[in-house]
């Protein structure tokens, strides 16, 4: 039998989405230049060529959609992006837009070439969106004045500028908003080589001595997610400073980690938790997942998006048309032999 613990419900060290005071210390990590920005080799090069050929030509950006799980940097690229072409970058999200006003006001206050970034942009009413399409297509705002038989269009001029929209969910992007983009991008996750660069530059940043054999110990638990190893590498650093008078090294970092309960692979106990039940109270499955969230006291849309995805990536959890399985790999990460054995 699995000992289970409680479902934790405090901030997860490995959660991909940041808080707020997170965002501000993440503005200071972030890199300014295209080649500063570690990984992603095949879209920075994409990227690279549309830049240079926009600005030999004098004109805009295509518009851009950049798609990919939470802190894998969509909102840095847009950030680069305007760098390198010396533009202003106007930051909106979907949520923010909640009336065709809203939109407008934002859209005409944009200058020649300008940037306007819409995080979560899936996440847009489809009222916003129809107002959106001929901004991008024809850089005009078209408005109703007017009620009743006699309302009329009123068609305004905008100034050409790009728009550079970022969704962790394509599929939930109407086609007609999809089809206006000029390009669509895909952050990957990021292998370990990269990831232990990005640990060794932000340690840079934040003025820590640290040696390579823990920047790849933060590197290999940080779920291959630039966010999260900046996220682990501060918990480290105030772990060393009270217990290894501020020097970083792999004692120091295994030392952090274990406190977190954060394993070699970067599951903490949330993921341990969900696997266990699968196993203990299911028998490794299939169970559907509105049993398993009511199993473990957790939403069905947190187990689906938040939990899932790096459990679906290590190869740990499959999905089937009668619901989720533990694999052999969970029972072998777990401590046990075999797969599927009866444990009640």
């Amino acid at each position: 039998m699995i000992e289970e613990q409680a479902p934790i419900k405090t901030p997860r060290e490995v959660a991909p989405e940041a808080g707020e005071e997170e965002q501000k210390i993440e503005n200071r990590l972030r890199p300014s230049k295209l080649a500063d920005f570690v990984g992603q080799d095949e879209l920075k090069a994409n990227l690279d060529i549309y830049i240079e050929a926009a600005k030999g030509r004098n004109e805009p950006l295509e518009h851009i959609l950049l798609y990919g799980n939470p802190g894998l940097g969509k909102t840095t690229l847009a950030h680069i992006i305007g760098a390198e072409m010396g533009a202003n970058v106007k930051v909106t999200s979907g949520p923010a837009l909640e009336r065709v006003g809203d939109l407008a006001a934002v859209l005409s206050n944009l200058t020649h070439g300008d940037i306007l970034f819409i995080d979560e942009i899936h996440r847009m009413n489809h009222s916003i969106e129809e107002v959106l399409y001929p901004a991008m297509e024809d850089f005009a705002l078209d408005l109703m004045v007017g009620k009743g038989p006699s309302a009329r269009t009123l068609r305004l001029a905008l100034e050409p500028f790009t728009i550079i929209g970022a969704t962790t969910r394509l599929s939930l992007l109407s086609a007609p908003l999809r089809d206006r983009f000029g390009s669509t991008l895909h952050l990957n996750f990021y292998n370990e080589a990269d990831m232990a660069k990005i640990v060794m530059r932000s340690a840079d940043i934040l003025g820590m001595s640290i040696d390579h054999e823990a920047s790849v110990n933060i590197a290999n638990r940080s779920r291959r997610t630039p966010r999260i190893a900046n996220r682990l590498l501060k918990r480290v650093r105030d772990y060393a400073q009270i217990k290894h008078n501020g020097l970083v090294n792999k004692t120091a970092a295994d030392g952090a980690l274990a406190m977190l309960a954060i394993d070699e692979l970067g599951l903490d106990s949330v993921d341990r938790h969900l696997l266990a039940t699968i196993i203990d109270k299911f028998q490794g499955g299939p169970v559907g997942l509105g049993t398993l969230a009511a199993a473990t006291q957790e939403e069905m849309e947190t187990i689906e998006e938040v939990y899932e995805p790096f459990l679906l990536q290590l190869g740990f959890l499959d999905r089937t048309p009668r619901g989720r399985v533990a694999t052999p790999r969970a029972y072998e990460h777990l401590g046990l032999k075999g797969s599927r054995p009866n444990l009640l």
